[in-house]
């Protein structure tokens, strides 16, 4: 079944309409891997989401569905879920006309990007899970060596070089995080409001995650944030830990793109995933030399 079938099929069963009644508008941009549609049933417009090819490896949607209960009197997500298949990952959600901040300038919502980020930090919220980075990405690493693809010497001179830093990292206090807050993920309203959206990885973890995952597509904007949302001039240390964690992030997403490639991800989605591995290796260690000088 295409995944516009398995659409219709899925919002047929459970709106009780007809297929011929659900009009497919849009597949939404911005994911690598999810496909995300907007949908008309009527006069009411839903997004239904079809994880991509073995999601269920990096996603555990029952933590995703707590995760968005747990935070649901905060608004922050717009409280949009209207139904999570925890076997499929197929999602329900209303539709909200908005742009995501990715496709604008984020230097120019770091103030409000740091208010959505301030009320979820601050919540006094306690997630069933830990992010674990640590653990996660010793994780994603079985997952690719169960591919047959041996990680290049290039990779652990600076994992290795990084993990000096595990024990500092993990001493530090962990809140409520989103844990892949990119701009891609804050939508700006019509009515000028900031949503966060795509909750999959949501868990307790240190705060500066957050602001690090703000520069996921360039890490100025996360530089950027930091003072916005730490309200002052950051430290040494506090620099330090921001580029710690997006060197970090840089080791992670090296293996998701390395996992993809050797699943076949790169022919069906057009994208390169083993030039996307290269480069972040790359970034990890411009990172990581940056990181050396605020220690």
């Amino acid at each position: 079944m295409t995944h516009e079938m398995i659409t219709k099929q899925k919002l047929s069963n459970h709106f009780n309409v007809s297929e011929d009644e659900i009009i497919i508008l849009d597949r939404l941009k911005g994911g690598m891997s999810n496909s995300n549609y907007i949908v008309q049933i009527k006069n009411d417009y839903f997004t239904f989401r079809i994880p991509g090819k073995n999601a269920f490896a990096f996603v555990d949607r029952n933590i995703e569905k707590a995760t968005l209960e747990l935070i649901k009197d905060l608004k922050i997500d717009g409280n949009l879920l209207i139904d999570l298949d925890l076997e499929t990952g197929y999602k329900i959600s209303h539709f909200v006309e908005g742009t995501p901040l990715m496709v604008l300038n984020p230097a120019d919502y770091y103030a409000q990007a740091s208010l959505t980020l301030k009320q979820l930090h601050e919540s006094n919220k306690i997630a069933q899970n830990d992010y674990a980075p640590f653990e996660r990405l010793q994780n994603y690493e079985a997952l690719v060596e169960a591919e047959g693809i041996k990680h290049q010497d290039n990779y652990y001179d600076i994992l290795n070089r990084f993990l000096e830093f595990k024990p500092y990292l993990e001493s530090l206090p962990k809140v409520l995080c989103h844990n892949d807050s990119q701009p891609s993920n804050f939508i700006l309203r019509n009515n000028g409001t900031l949503l966060l959206v795509d909750w999959e990885f949501g868990g307790n973890n240190d705060l500066f995650y957050d602001i690090a995952c703000f520069g996921n597509n360039d890490f100025k904007f996360a530089e950027g944030l930091l003072p916005i949302y730490l309200n002052r001039t950051p430290n040494q240390s506090e620099w330090l830990r921001l580029y710690l964690w997006r060197t970090f992030q840089c080791l992670q997403w090296h293996n998701v793109a390395l996992y993809k490639e050797a699943i076949g991800l790169s022919l069906e989605l057009h994208l390169d995933f083993k030039a996307i591995a290269a480069a972040y290796i790359v970034k990890a260690n411009a990172l990581f030399a940056q990181a050396l000088s605020f220690r």
